[in-house]
């Protein structure tokens, strides 16, 4: 028998055994077996994934020594044919949808509901009952300074947004025009926007997303992973903590939620209670903490992971027209590009079975990496780009995997902004390294773009397993590239000159801190036992860590050991990092500016890692409590998460 025959039989053995193992999965999941039920079956959950109690991998096979291991995905023989879906804009609309029966309806202009206790119930098509159903409120909860920006007179903006079940091809529709994966999405129910979406905000306009559950009535019916309760997360909008999605405040199929959106700045209420000016023109809070671009995405604790990957993540950008600072068009303020010009990318890891569903192993516990990625729900896209500059906003959606992005031809990128927040002023560099949940805002300008010679923005970070990135970048590849570039004819650009953009100043740090620090904290980001924790504790949603009290600063240690990655989250309020491994000269440079997610552990930065990052955080204007997580999200779900509460100074627990 030939070597070729040979090497045939055995990758055809290994398939069916991979596909095995992802049926077993499949089985287990279903059946909702604890680690309890997975020990009086000799098997147990592990970093490794499923294994027998004596260590032995449960199907030999595999040798499954994590996520990155699982091969199985169909290739993408004809990349390049699909276009980049572009996330659409939600509409907002003057009233919520109320149906047609009106007697069990309080009204719509829903000022009194949250203050006289109400609960409303709404009548509409359900999809994932496959029928109408009364929508009931899911909890009544006051919104915090409802009355304080205009909730009583209703001035907010209304969305209607739904999380349902659709079908997808993440694969090009010429070669696979049959795979039809199931996912979890939200979709704009005043418009045709669906799948990834995009809600356009402006500081100084509240609003109100009105969340609707539609996910499927019966809790099994997913394909094997994610559960039917959600709890959109806007990250990290100064929200209060009964609108930020936090991981306790979930809701059910059949059920809603009006998410409340001040969008204002922090220090409204505490040290910028008169407001600030920016060129002349006032605003509420400081200015200096002008957020940018945001997603939000759900959070539902111990199904992060599995609801995100599924679908669940959409995008929020944050405009500032109140100032004349970020705005929506080209000849104002900053003048960055904008409307067709300015695209939001989300770049996502999966994996598939032979018929293209997704697949997710909840028993890779040390992270789970996808064999193939997406980029906004399509694996390897094209884009055409007209001849001028464009503003992209990219986000590393993970589940687990950091990544660094370059362009084929070795062009810079001008990063003008870092995570939710603008730079101080514009950064020029080669690559650009993002762990899960970070983001980064680019200028590229494509004036000179040859339409003969295509442009690839390619991920050449090397990770083999979940445990982090090794820091070893690759060399550029087929495999390395994610999404193509075509340059087609010119088009009027009113954008403000590439040699402006790169020395204007945009938003500074806020300095000097004048928020004295009360309290100094460390958390510490370790494992145990196959899972992960903090302050060698797992997550208890019955307790809360720390008691910060509002109007507040705190500096916090954040360490890691033991050669792992984190990207680090905390809700709330952008934070300023001030020092790695206790010095500020060792900080990176995107470390100079307002964050809300910050790399430790392992290969942080090129092939260095961080064992400790401290971090200044102020705690103001809302109350309320908020989660602190790895956004690993694996990790977060198998317990490396502690909540913590911001409480008035005359509170018991105050500073606790």
């Amino acid at each position: 028998m030939n070597k070729k025959v040979i090497n045939t039989i055995s990758s055809s053995r290994q398939e069916k055994a991979i596909e095995q193992y992802m049926q077993e999965v499949r089985d287990i999941v279903a059946a909702k077996l604890t680690r309890r039920d997975l020990l009086k079956m000799g098997l147990t959950a592990s970093a490794g994934g499923l294994v027998s109690v004596s260590g032995a991998a449960f199907f030999p096979n595999l040798a499954m020594a994590g996520a990155s291991n699982i091969r199985i995905s169909p290739p993408c023989n004809q990349p390049w044919t699909d276009l980049m879906p572009i996330p659409k804009v939600c509409v907002p609309v003057g009233k919520f949808y109320k149906g047609d029966d009106a007697d069990i309806y309080t009204t719509d202009d829903d000022a009194d509901v949250k203050e006289d206790g109400c609960k409303l119930a709404i009548k509409r098509h359900n999809p994932g009952w496959d029928s109408d159903c009364y929508f009931q409120e899911a909890r009544v909860e006051t919104h915090q300074r409802w009355a304080d920006f205009g909730g009583n007179e209703g001035i907010a903006e209304r969305y209607e947004l739904m999380a349902r079940e659709l079908d997808w091809n993440f694969y090009s529709n010429a070669e696979y025009g049959s795979f039809n994966s199931k996912i979890w999405t939200y979709t704009d129910l005043n418009s045709d926007a669906i799948g990834l979406l995009r809600i356009k905000a402006q500081y100084g306009k509240p609003i109100v997303m009105r969340m609707y559950n539609a996910l499927p009535k019966d809790g099994n019916d997913n394909q094997g992973f994610g559960i039917n309760q959600i709890s959109p997360h806007l990250h990290n909008a100064h929200n209060p903590h009964t609108s930020d999605g936090g991981p306790l405040r979930f809701y059910d199929s059949g059920t809603f939620w009006d998410h409340w959106y001040p969008n204002v700045r922090a220090g409204f209420a505490s040290t910028h209670i008169d407001g600030t000016t920016y060129k002349g023109r006032s605003c509420k809070g400081d200015w200096q903490e002008t957020q940018s671009s945001l997603w939000f995405h759900d959070h539902r604790y111990d199904y992060t992971a599995q609801n995100v990957y599924k679908g669940l993540a959409s995008f929020y950008t944050l405009y500032s027209d109140d100032i004349n600072l970020d705005t929506e068009d080209e000849i104002n303020g900053l003048r960055l590009p904008s409307g067709d010009y300015d695209i939001p990318i989300l770049i996502t890891d999966k994996s598939f079975d032979t018929n293209g569903q997704m697949f997710w192993d909840p028993f890779m516990t040390e992270g789970f990496l996808g064999d193939q990625q997406t980029v906004n729900f399509k694996i390897k896209p094209k884009l055409y780009v007209k001849k001028r500059k464009y503003r992209f906003r990219i986000l590393n959606g993970g589940p687990s995997r950091f990544i660094e992005l370059f362009w084929s031809n070795g062009a810079k990128f001008l990063r003008i902004a870092n995570d939710g927040n603008l730079l101080p002023v514009a950064q020029e560099v080669t690559s650009i390294r993002l762990g899960v949940a970070e983001r980064a805002d680019v200028i590229v300008d494509f004036t000179n773009a040859d339409p003969a010679v295509p442009i690839f923005l390619e991920n050449r970070l090397e990770q083999i397993n979940g445990q982090g990135p090794t820091g070893k970048i690759l060399a550029s590849s087929d495999k390395t590239k994610l999404l193509k570039l075509i340059a087609t004819e010119a088009a009027v650009d009113r954008s403000e000159s590439m040699d402006t953009l790169k020395t204007q100043v945009m938003v500074p740090m806020p300095t000097p801190i004048i928020t004295k620090t009360t309290k100094q904290r460390a958390f510490n980001f370790g494992t145990l036992n196959g899972a992960w924790t903090v302050n060698d504790k797992f997550f208890n949603k019955d307790i809360v860590s720390a008691y910060p009290i509002e109007g507040t600063a705190e500096v916090w240690a954040l360490k890691s050991g033991g050669g792992w990655s984190h990207p680090i989250h905390i809700h709330f309020e952008e934070f300023q990092v001030i020092s790695r491994d206790g010095s500020a000269a060792k900080m990176n440079i995107e470390d100079k500016s307002r964050k809300d997610v910050v790399r430790i552990g392992q290969a942080a930065w090129g092939t260095t890692g961080s064992s400790e990052v401290k971090v200044y955080m102020q705690f103001r204007d809302w109350h309320g409590d908020y989660p602190m997580h790895c956004h690993n999200v694996v990790h977060e779900d198998h317990g490396m998460m502690v909540r913590f509460q911001v409480v008035p100074s005359n509170d018991p627990n105050a500073g606790k």
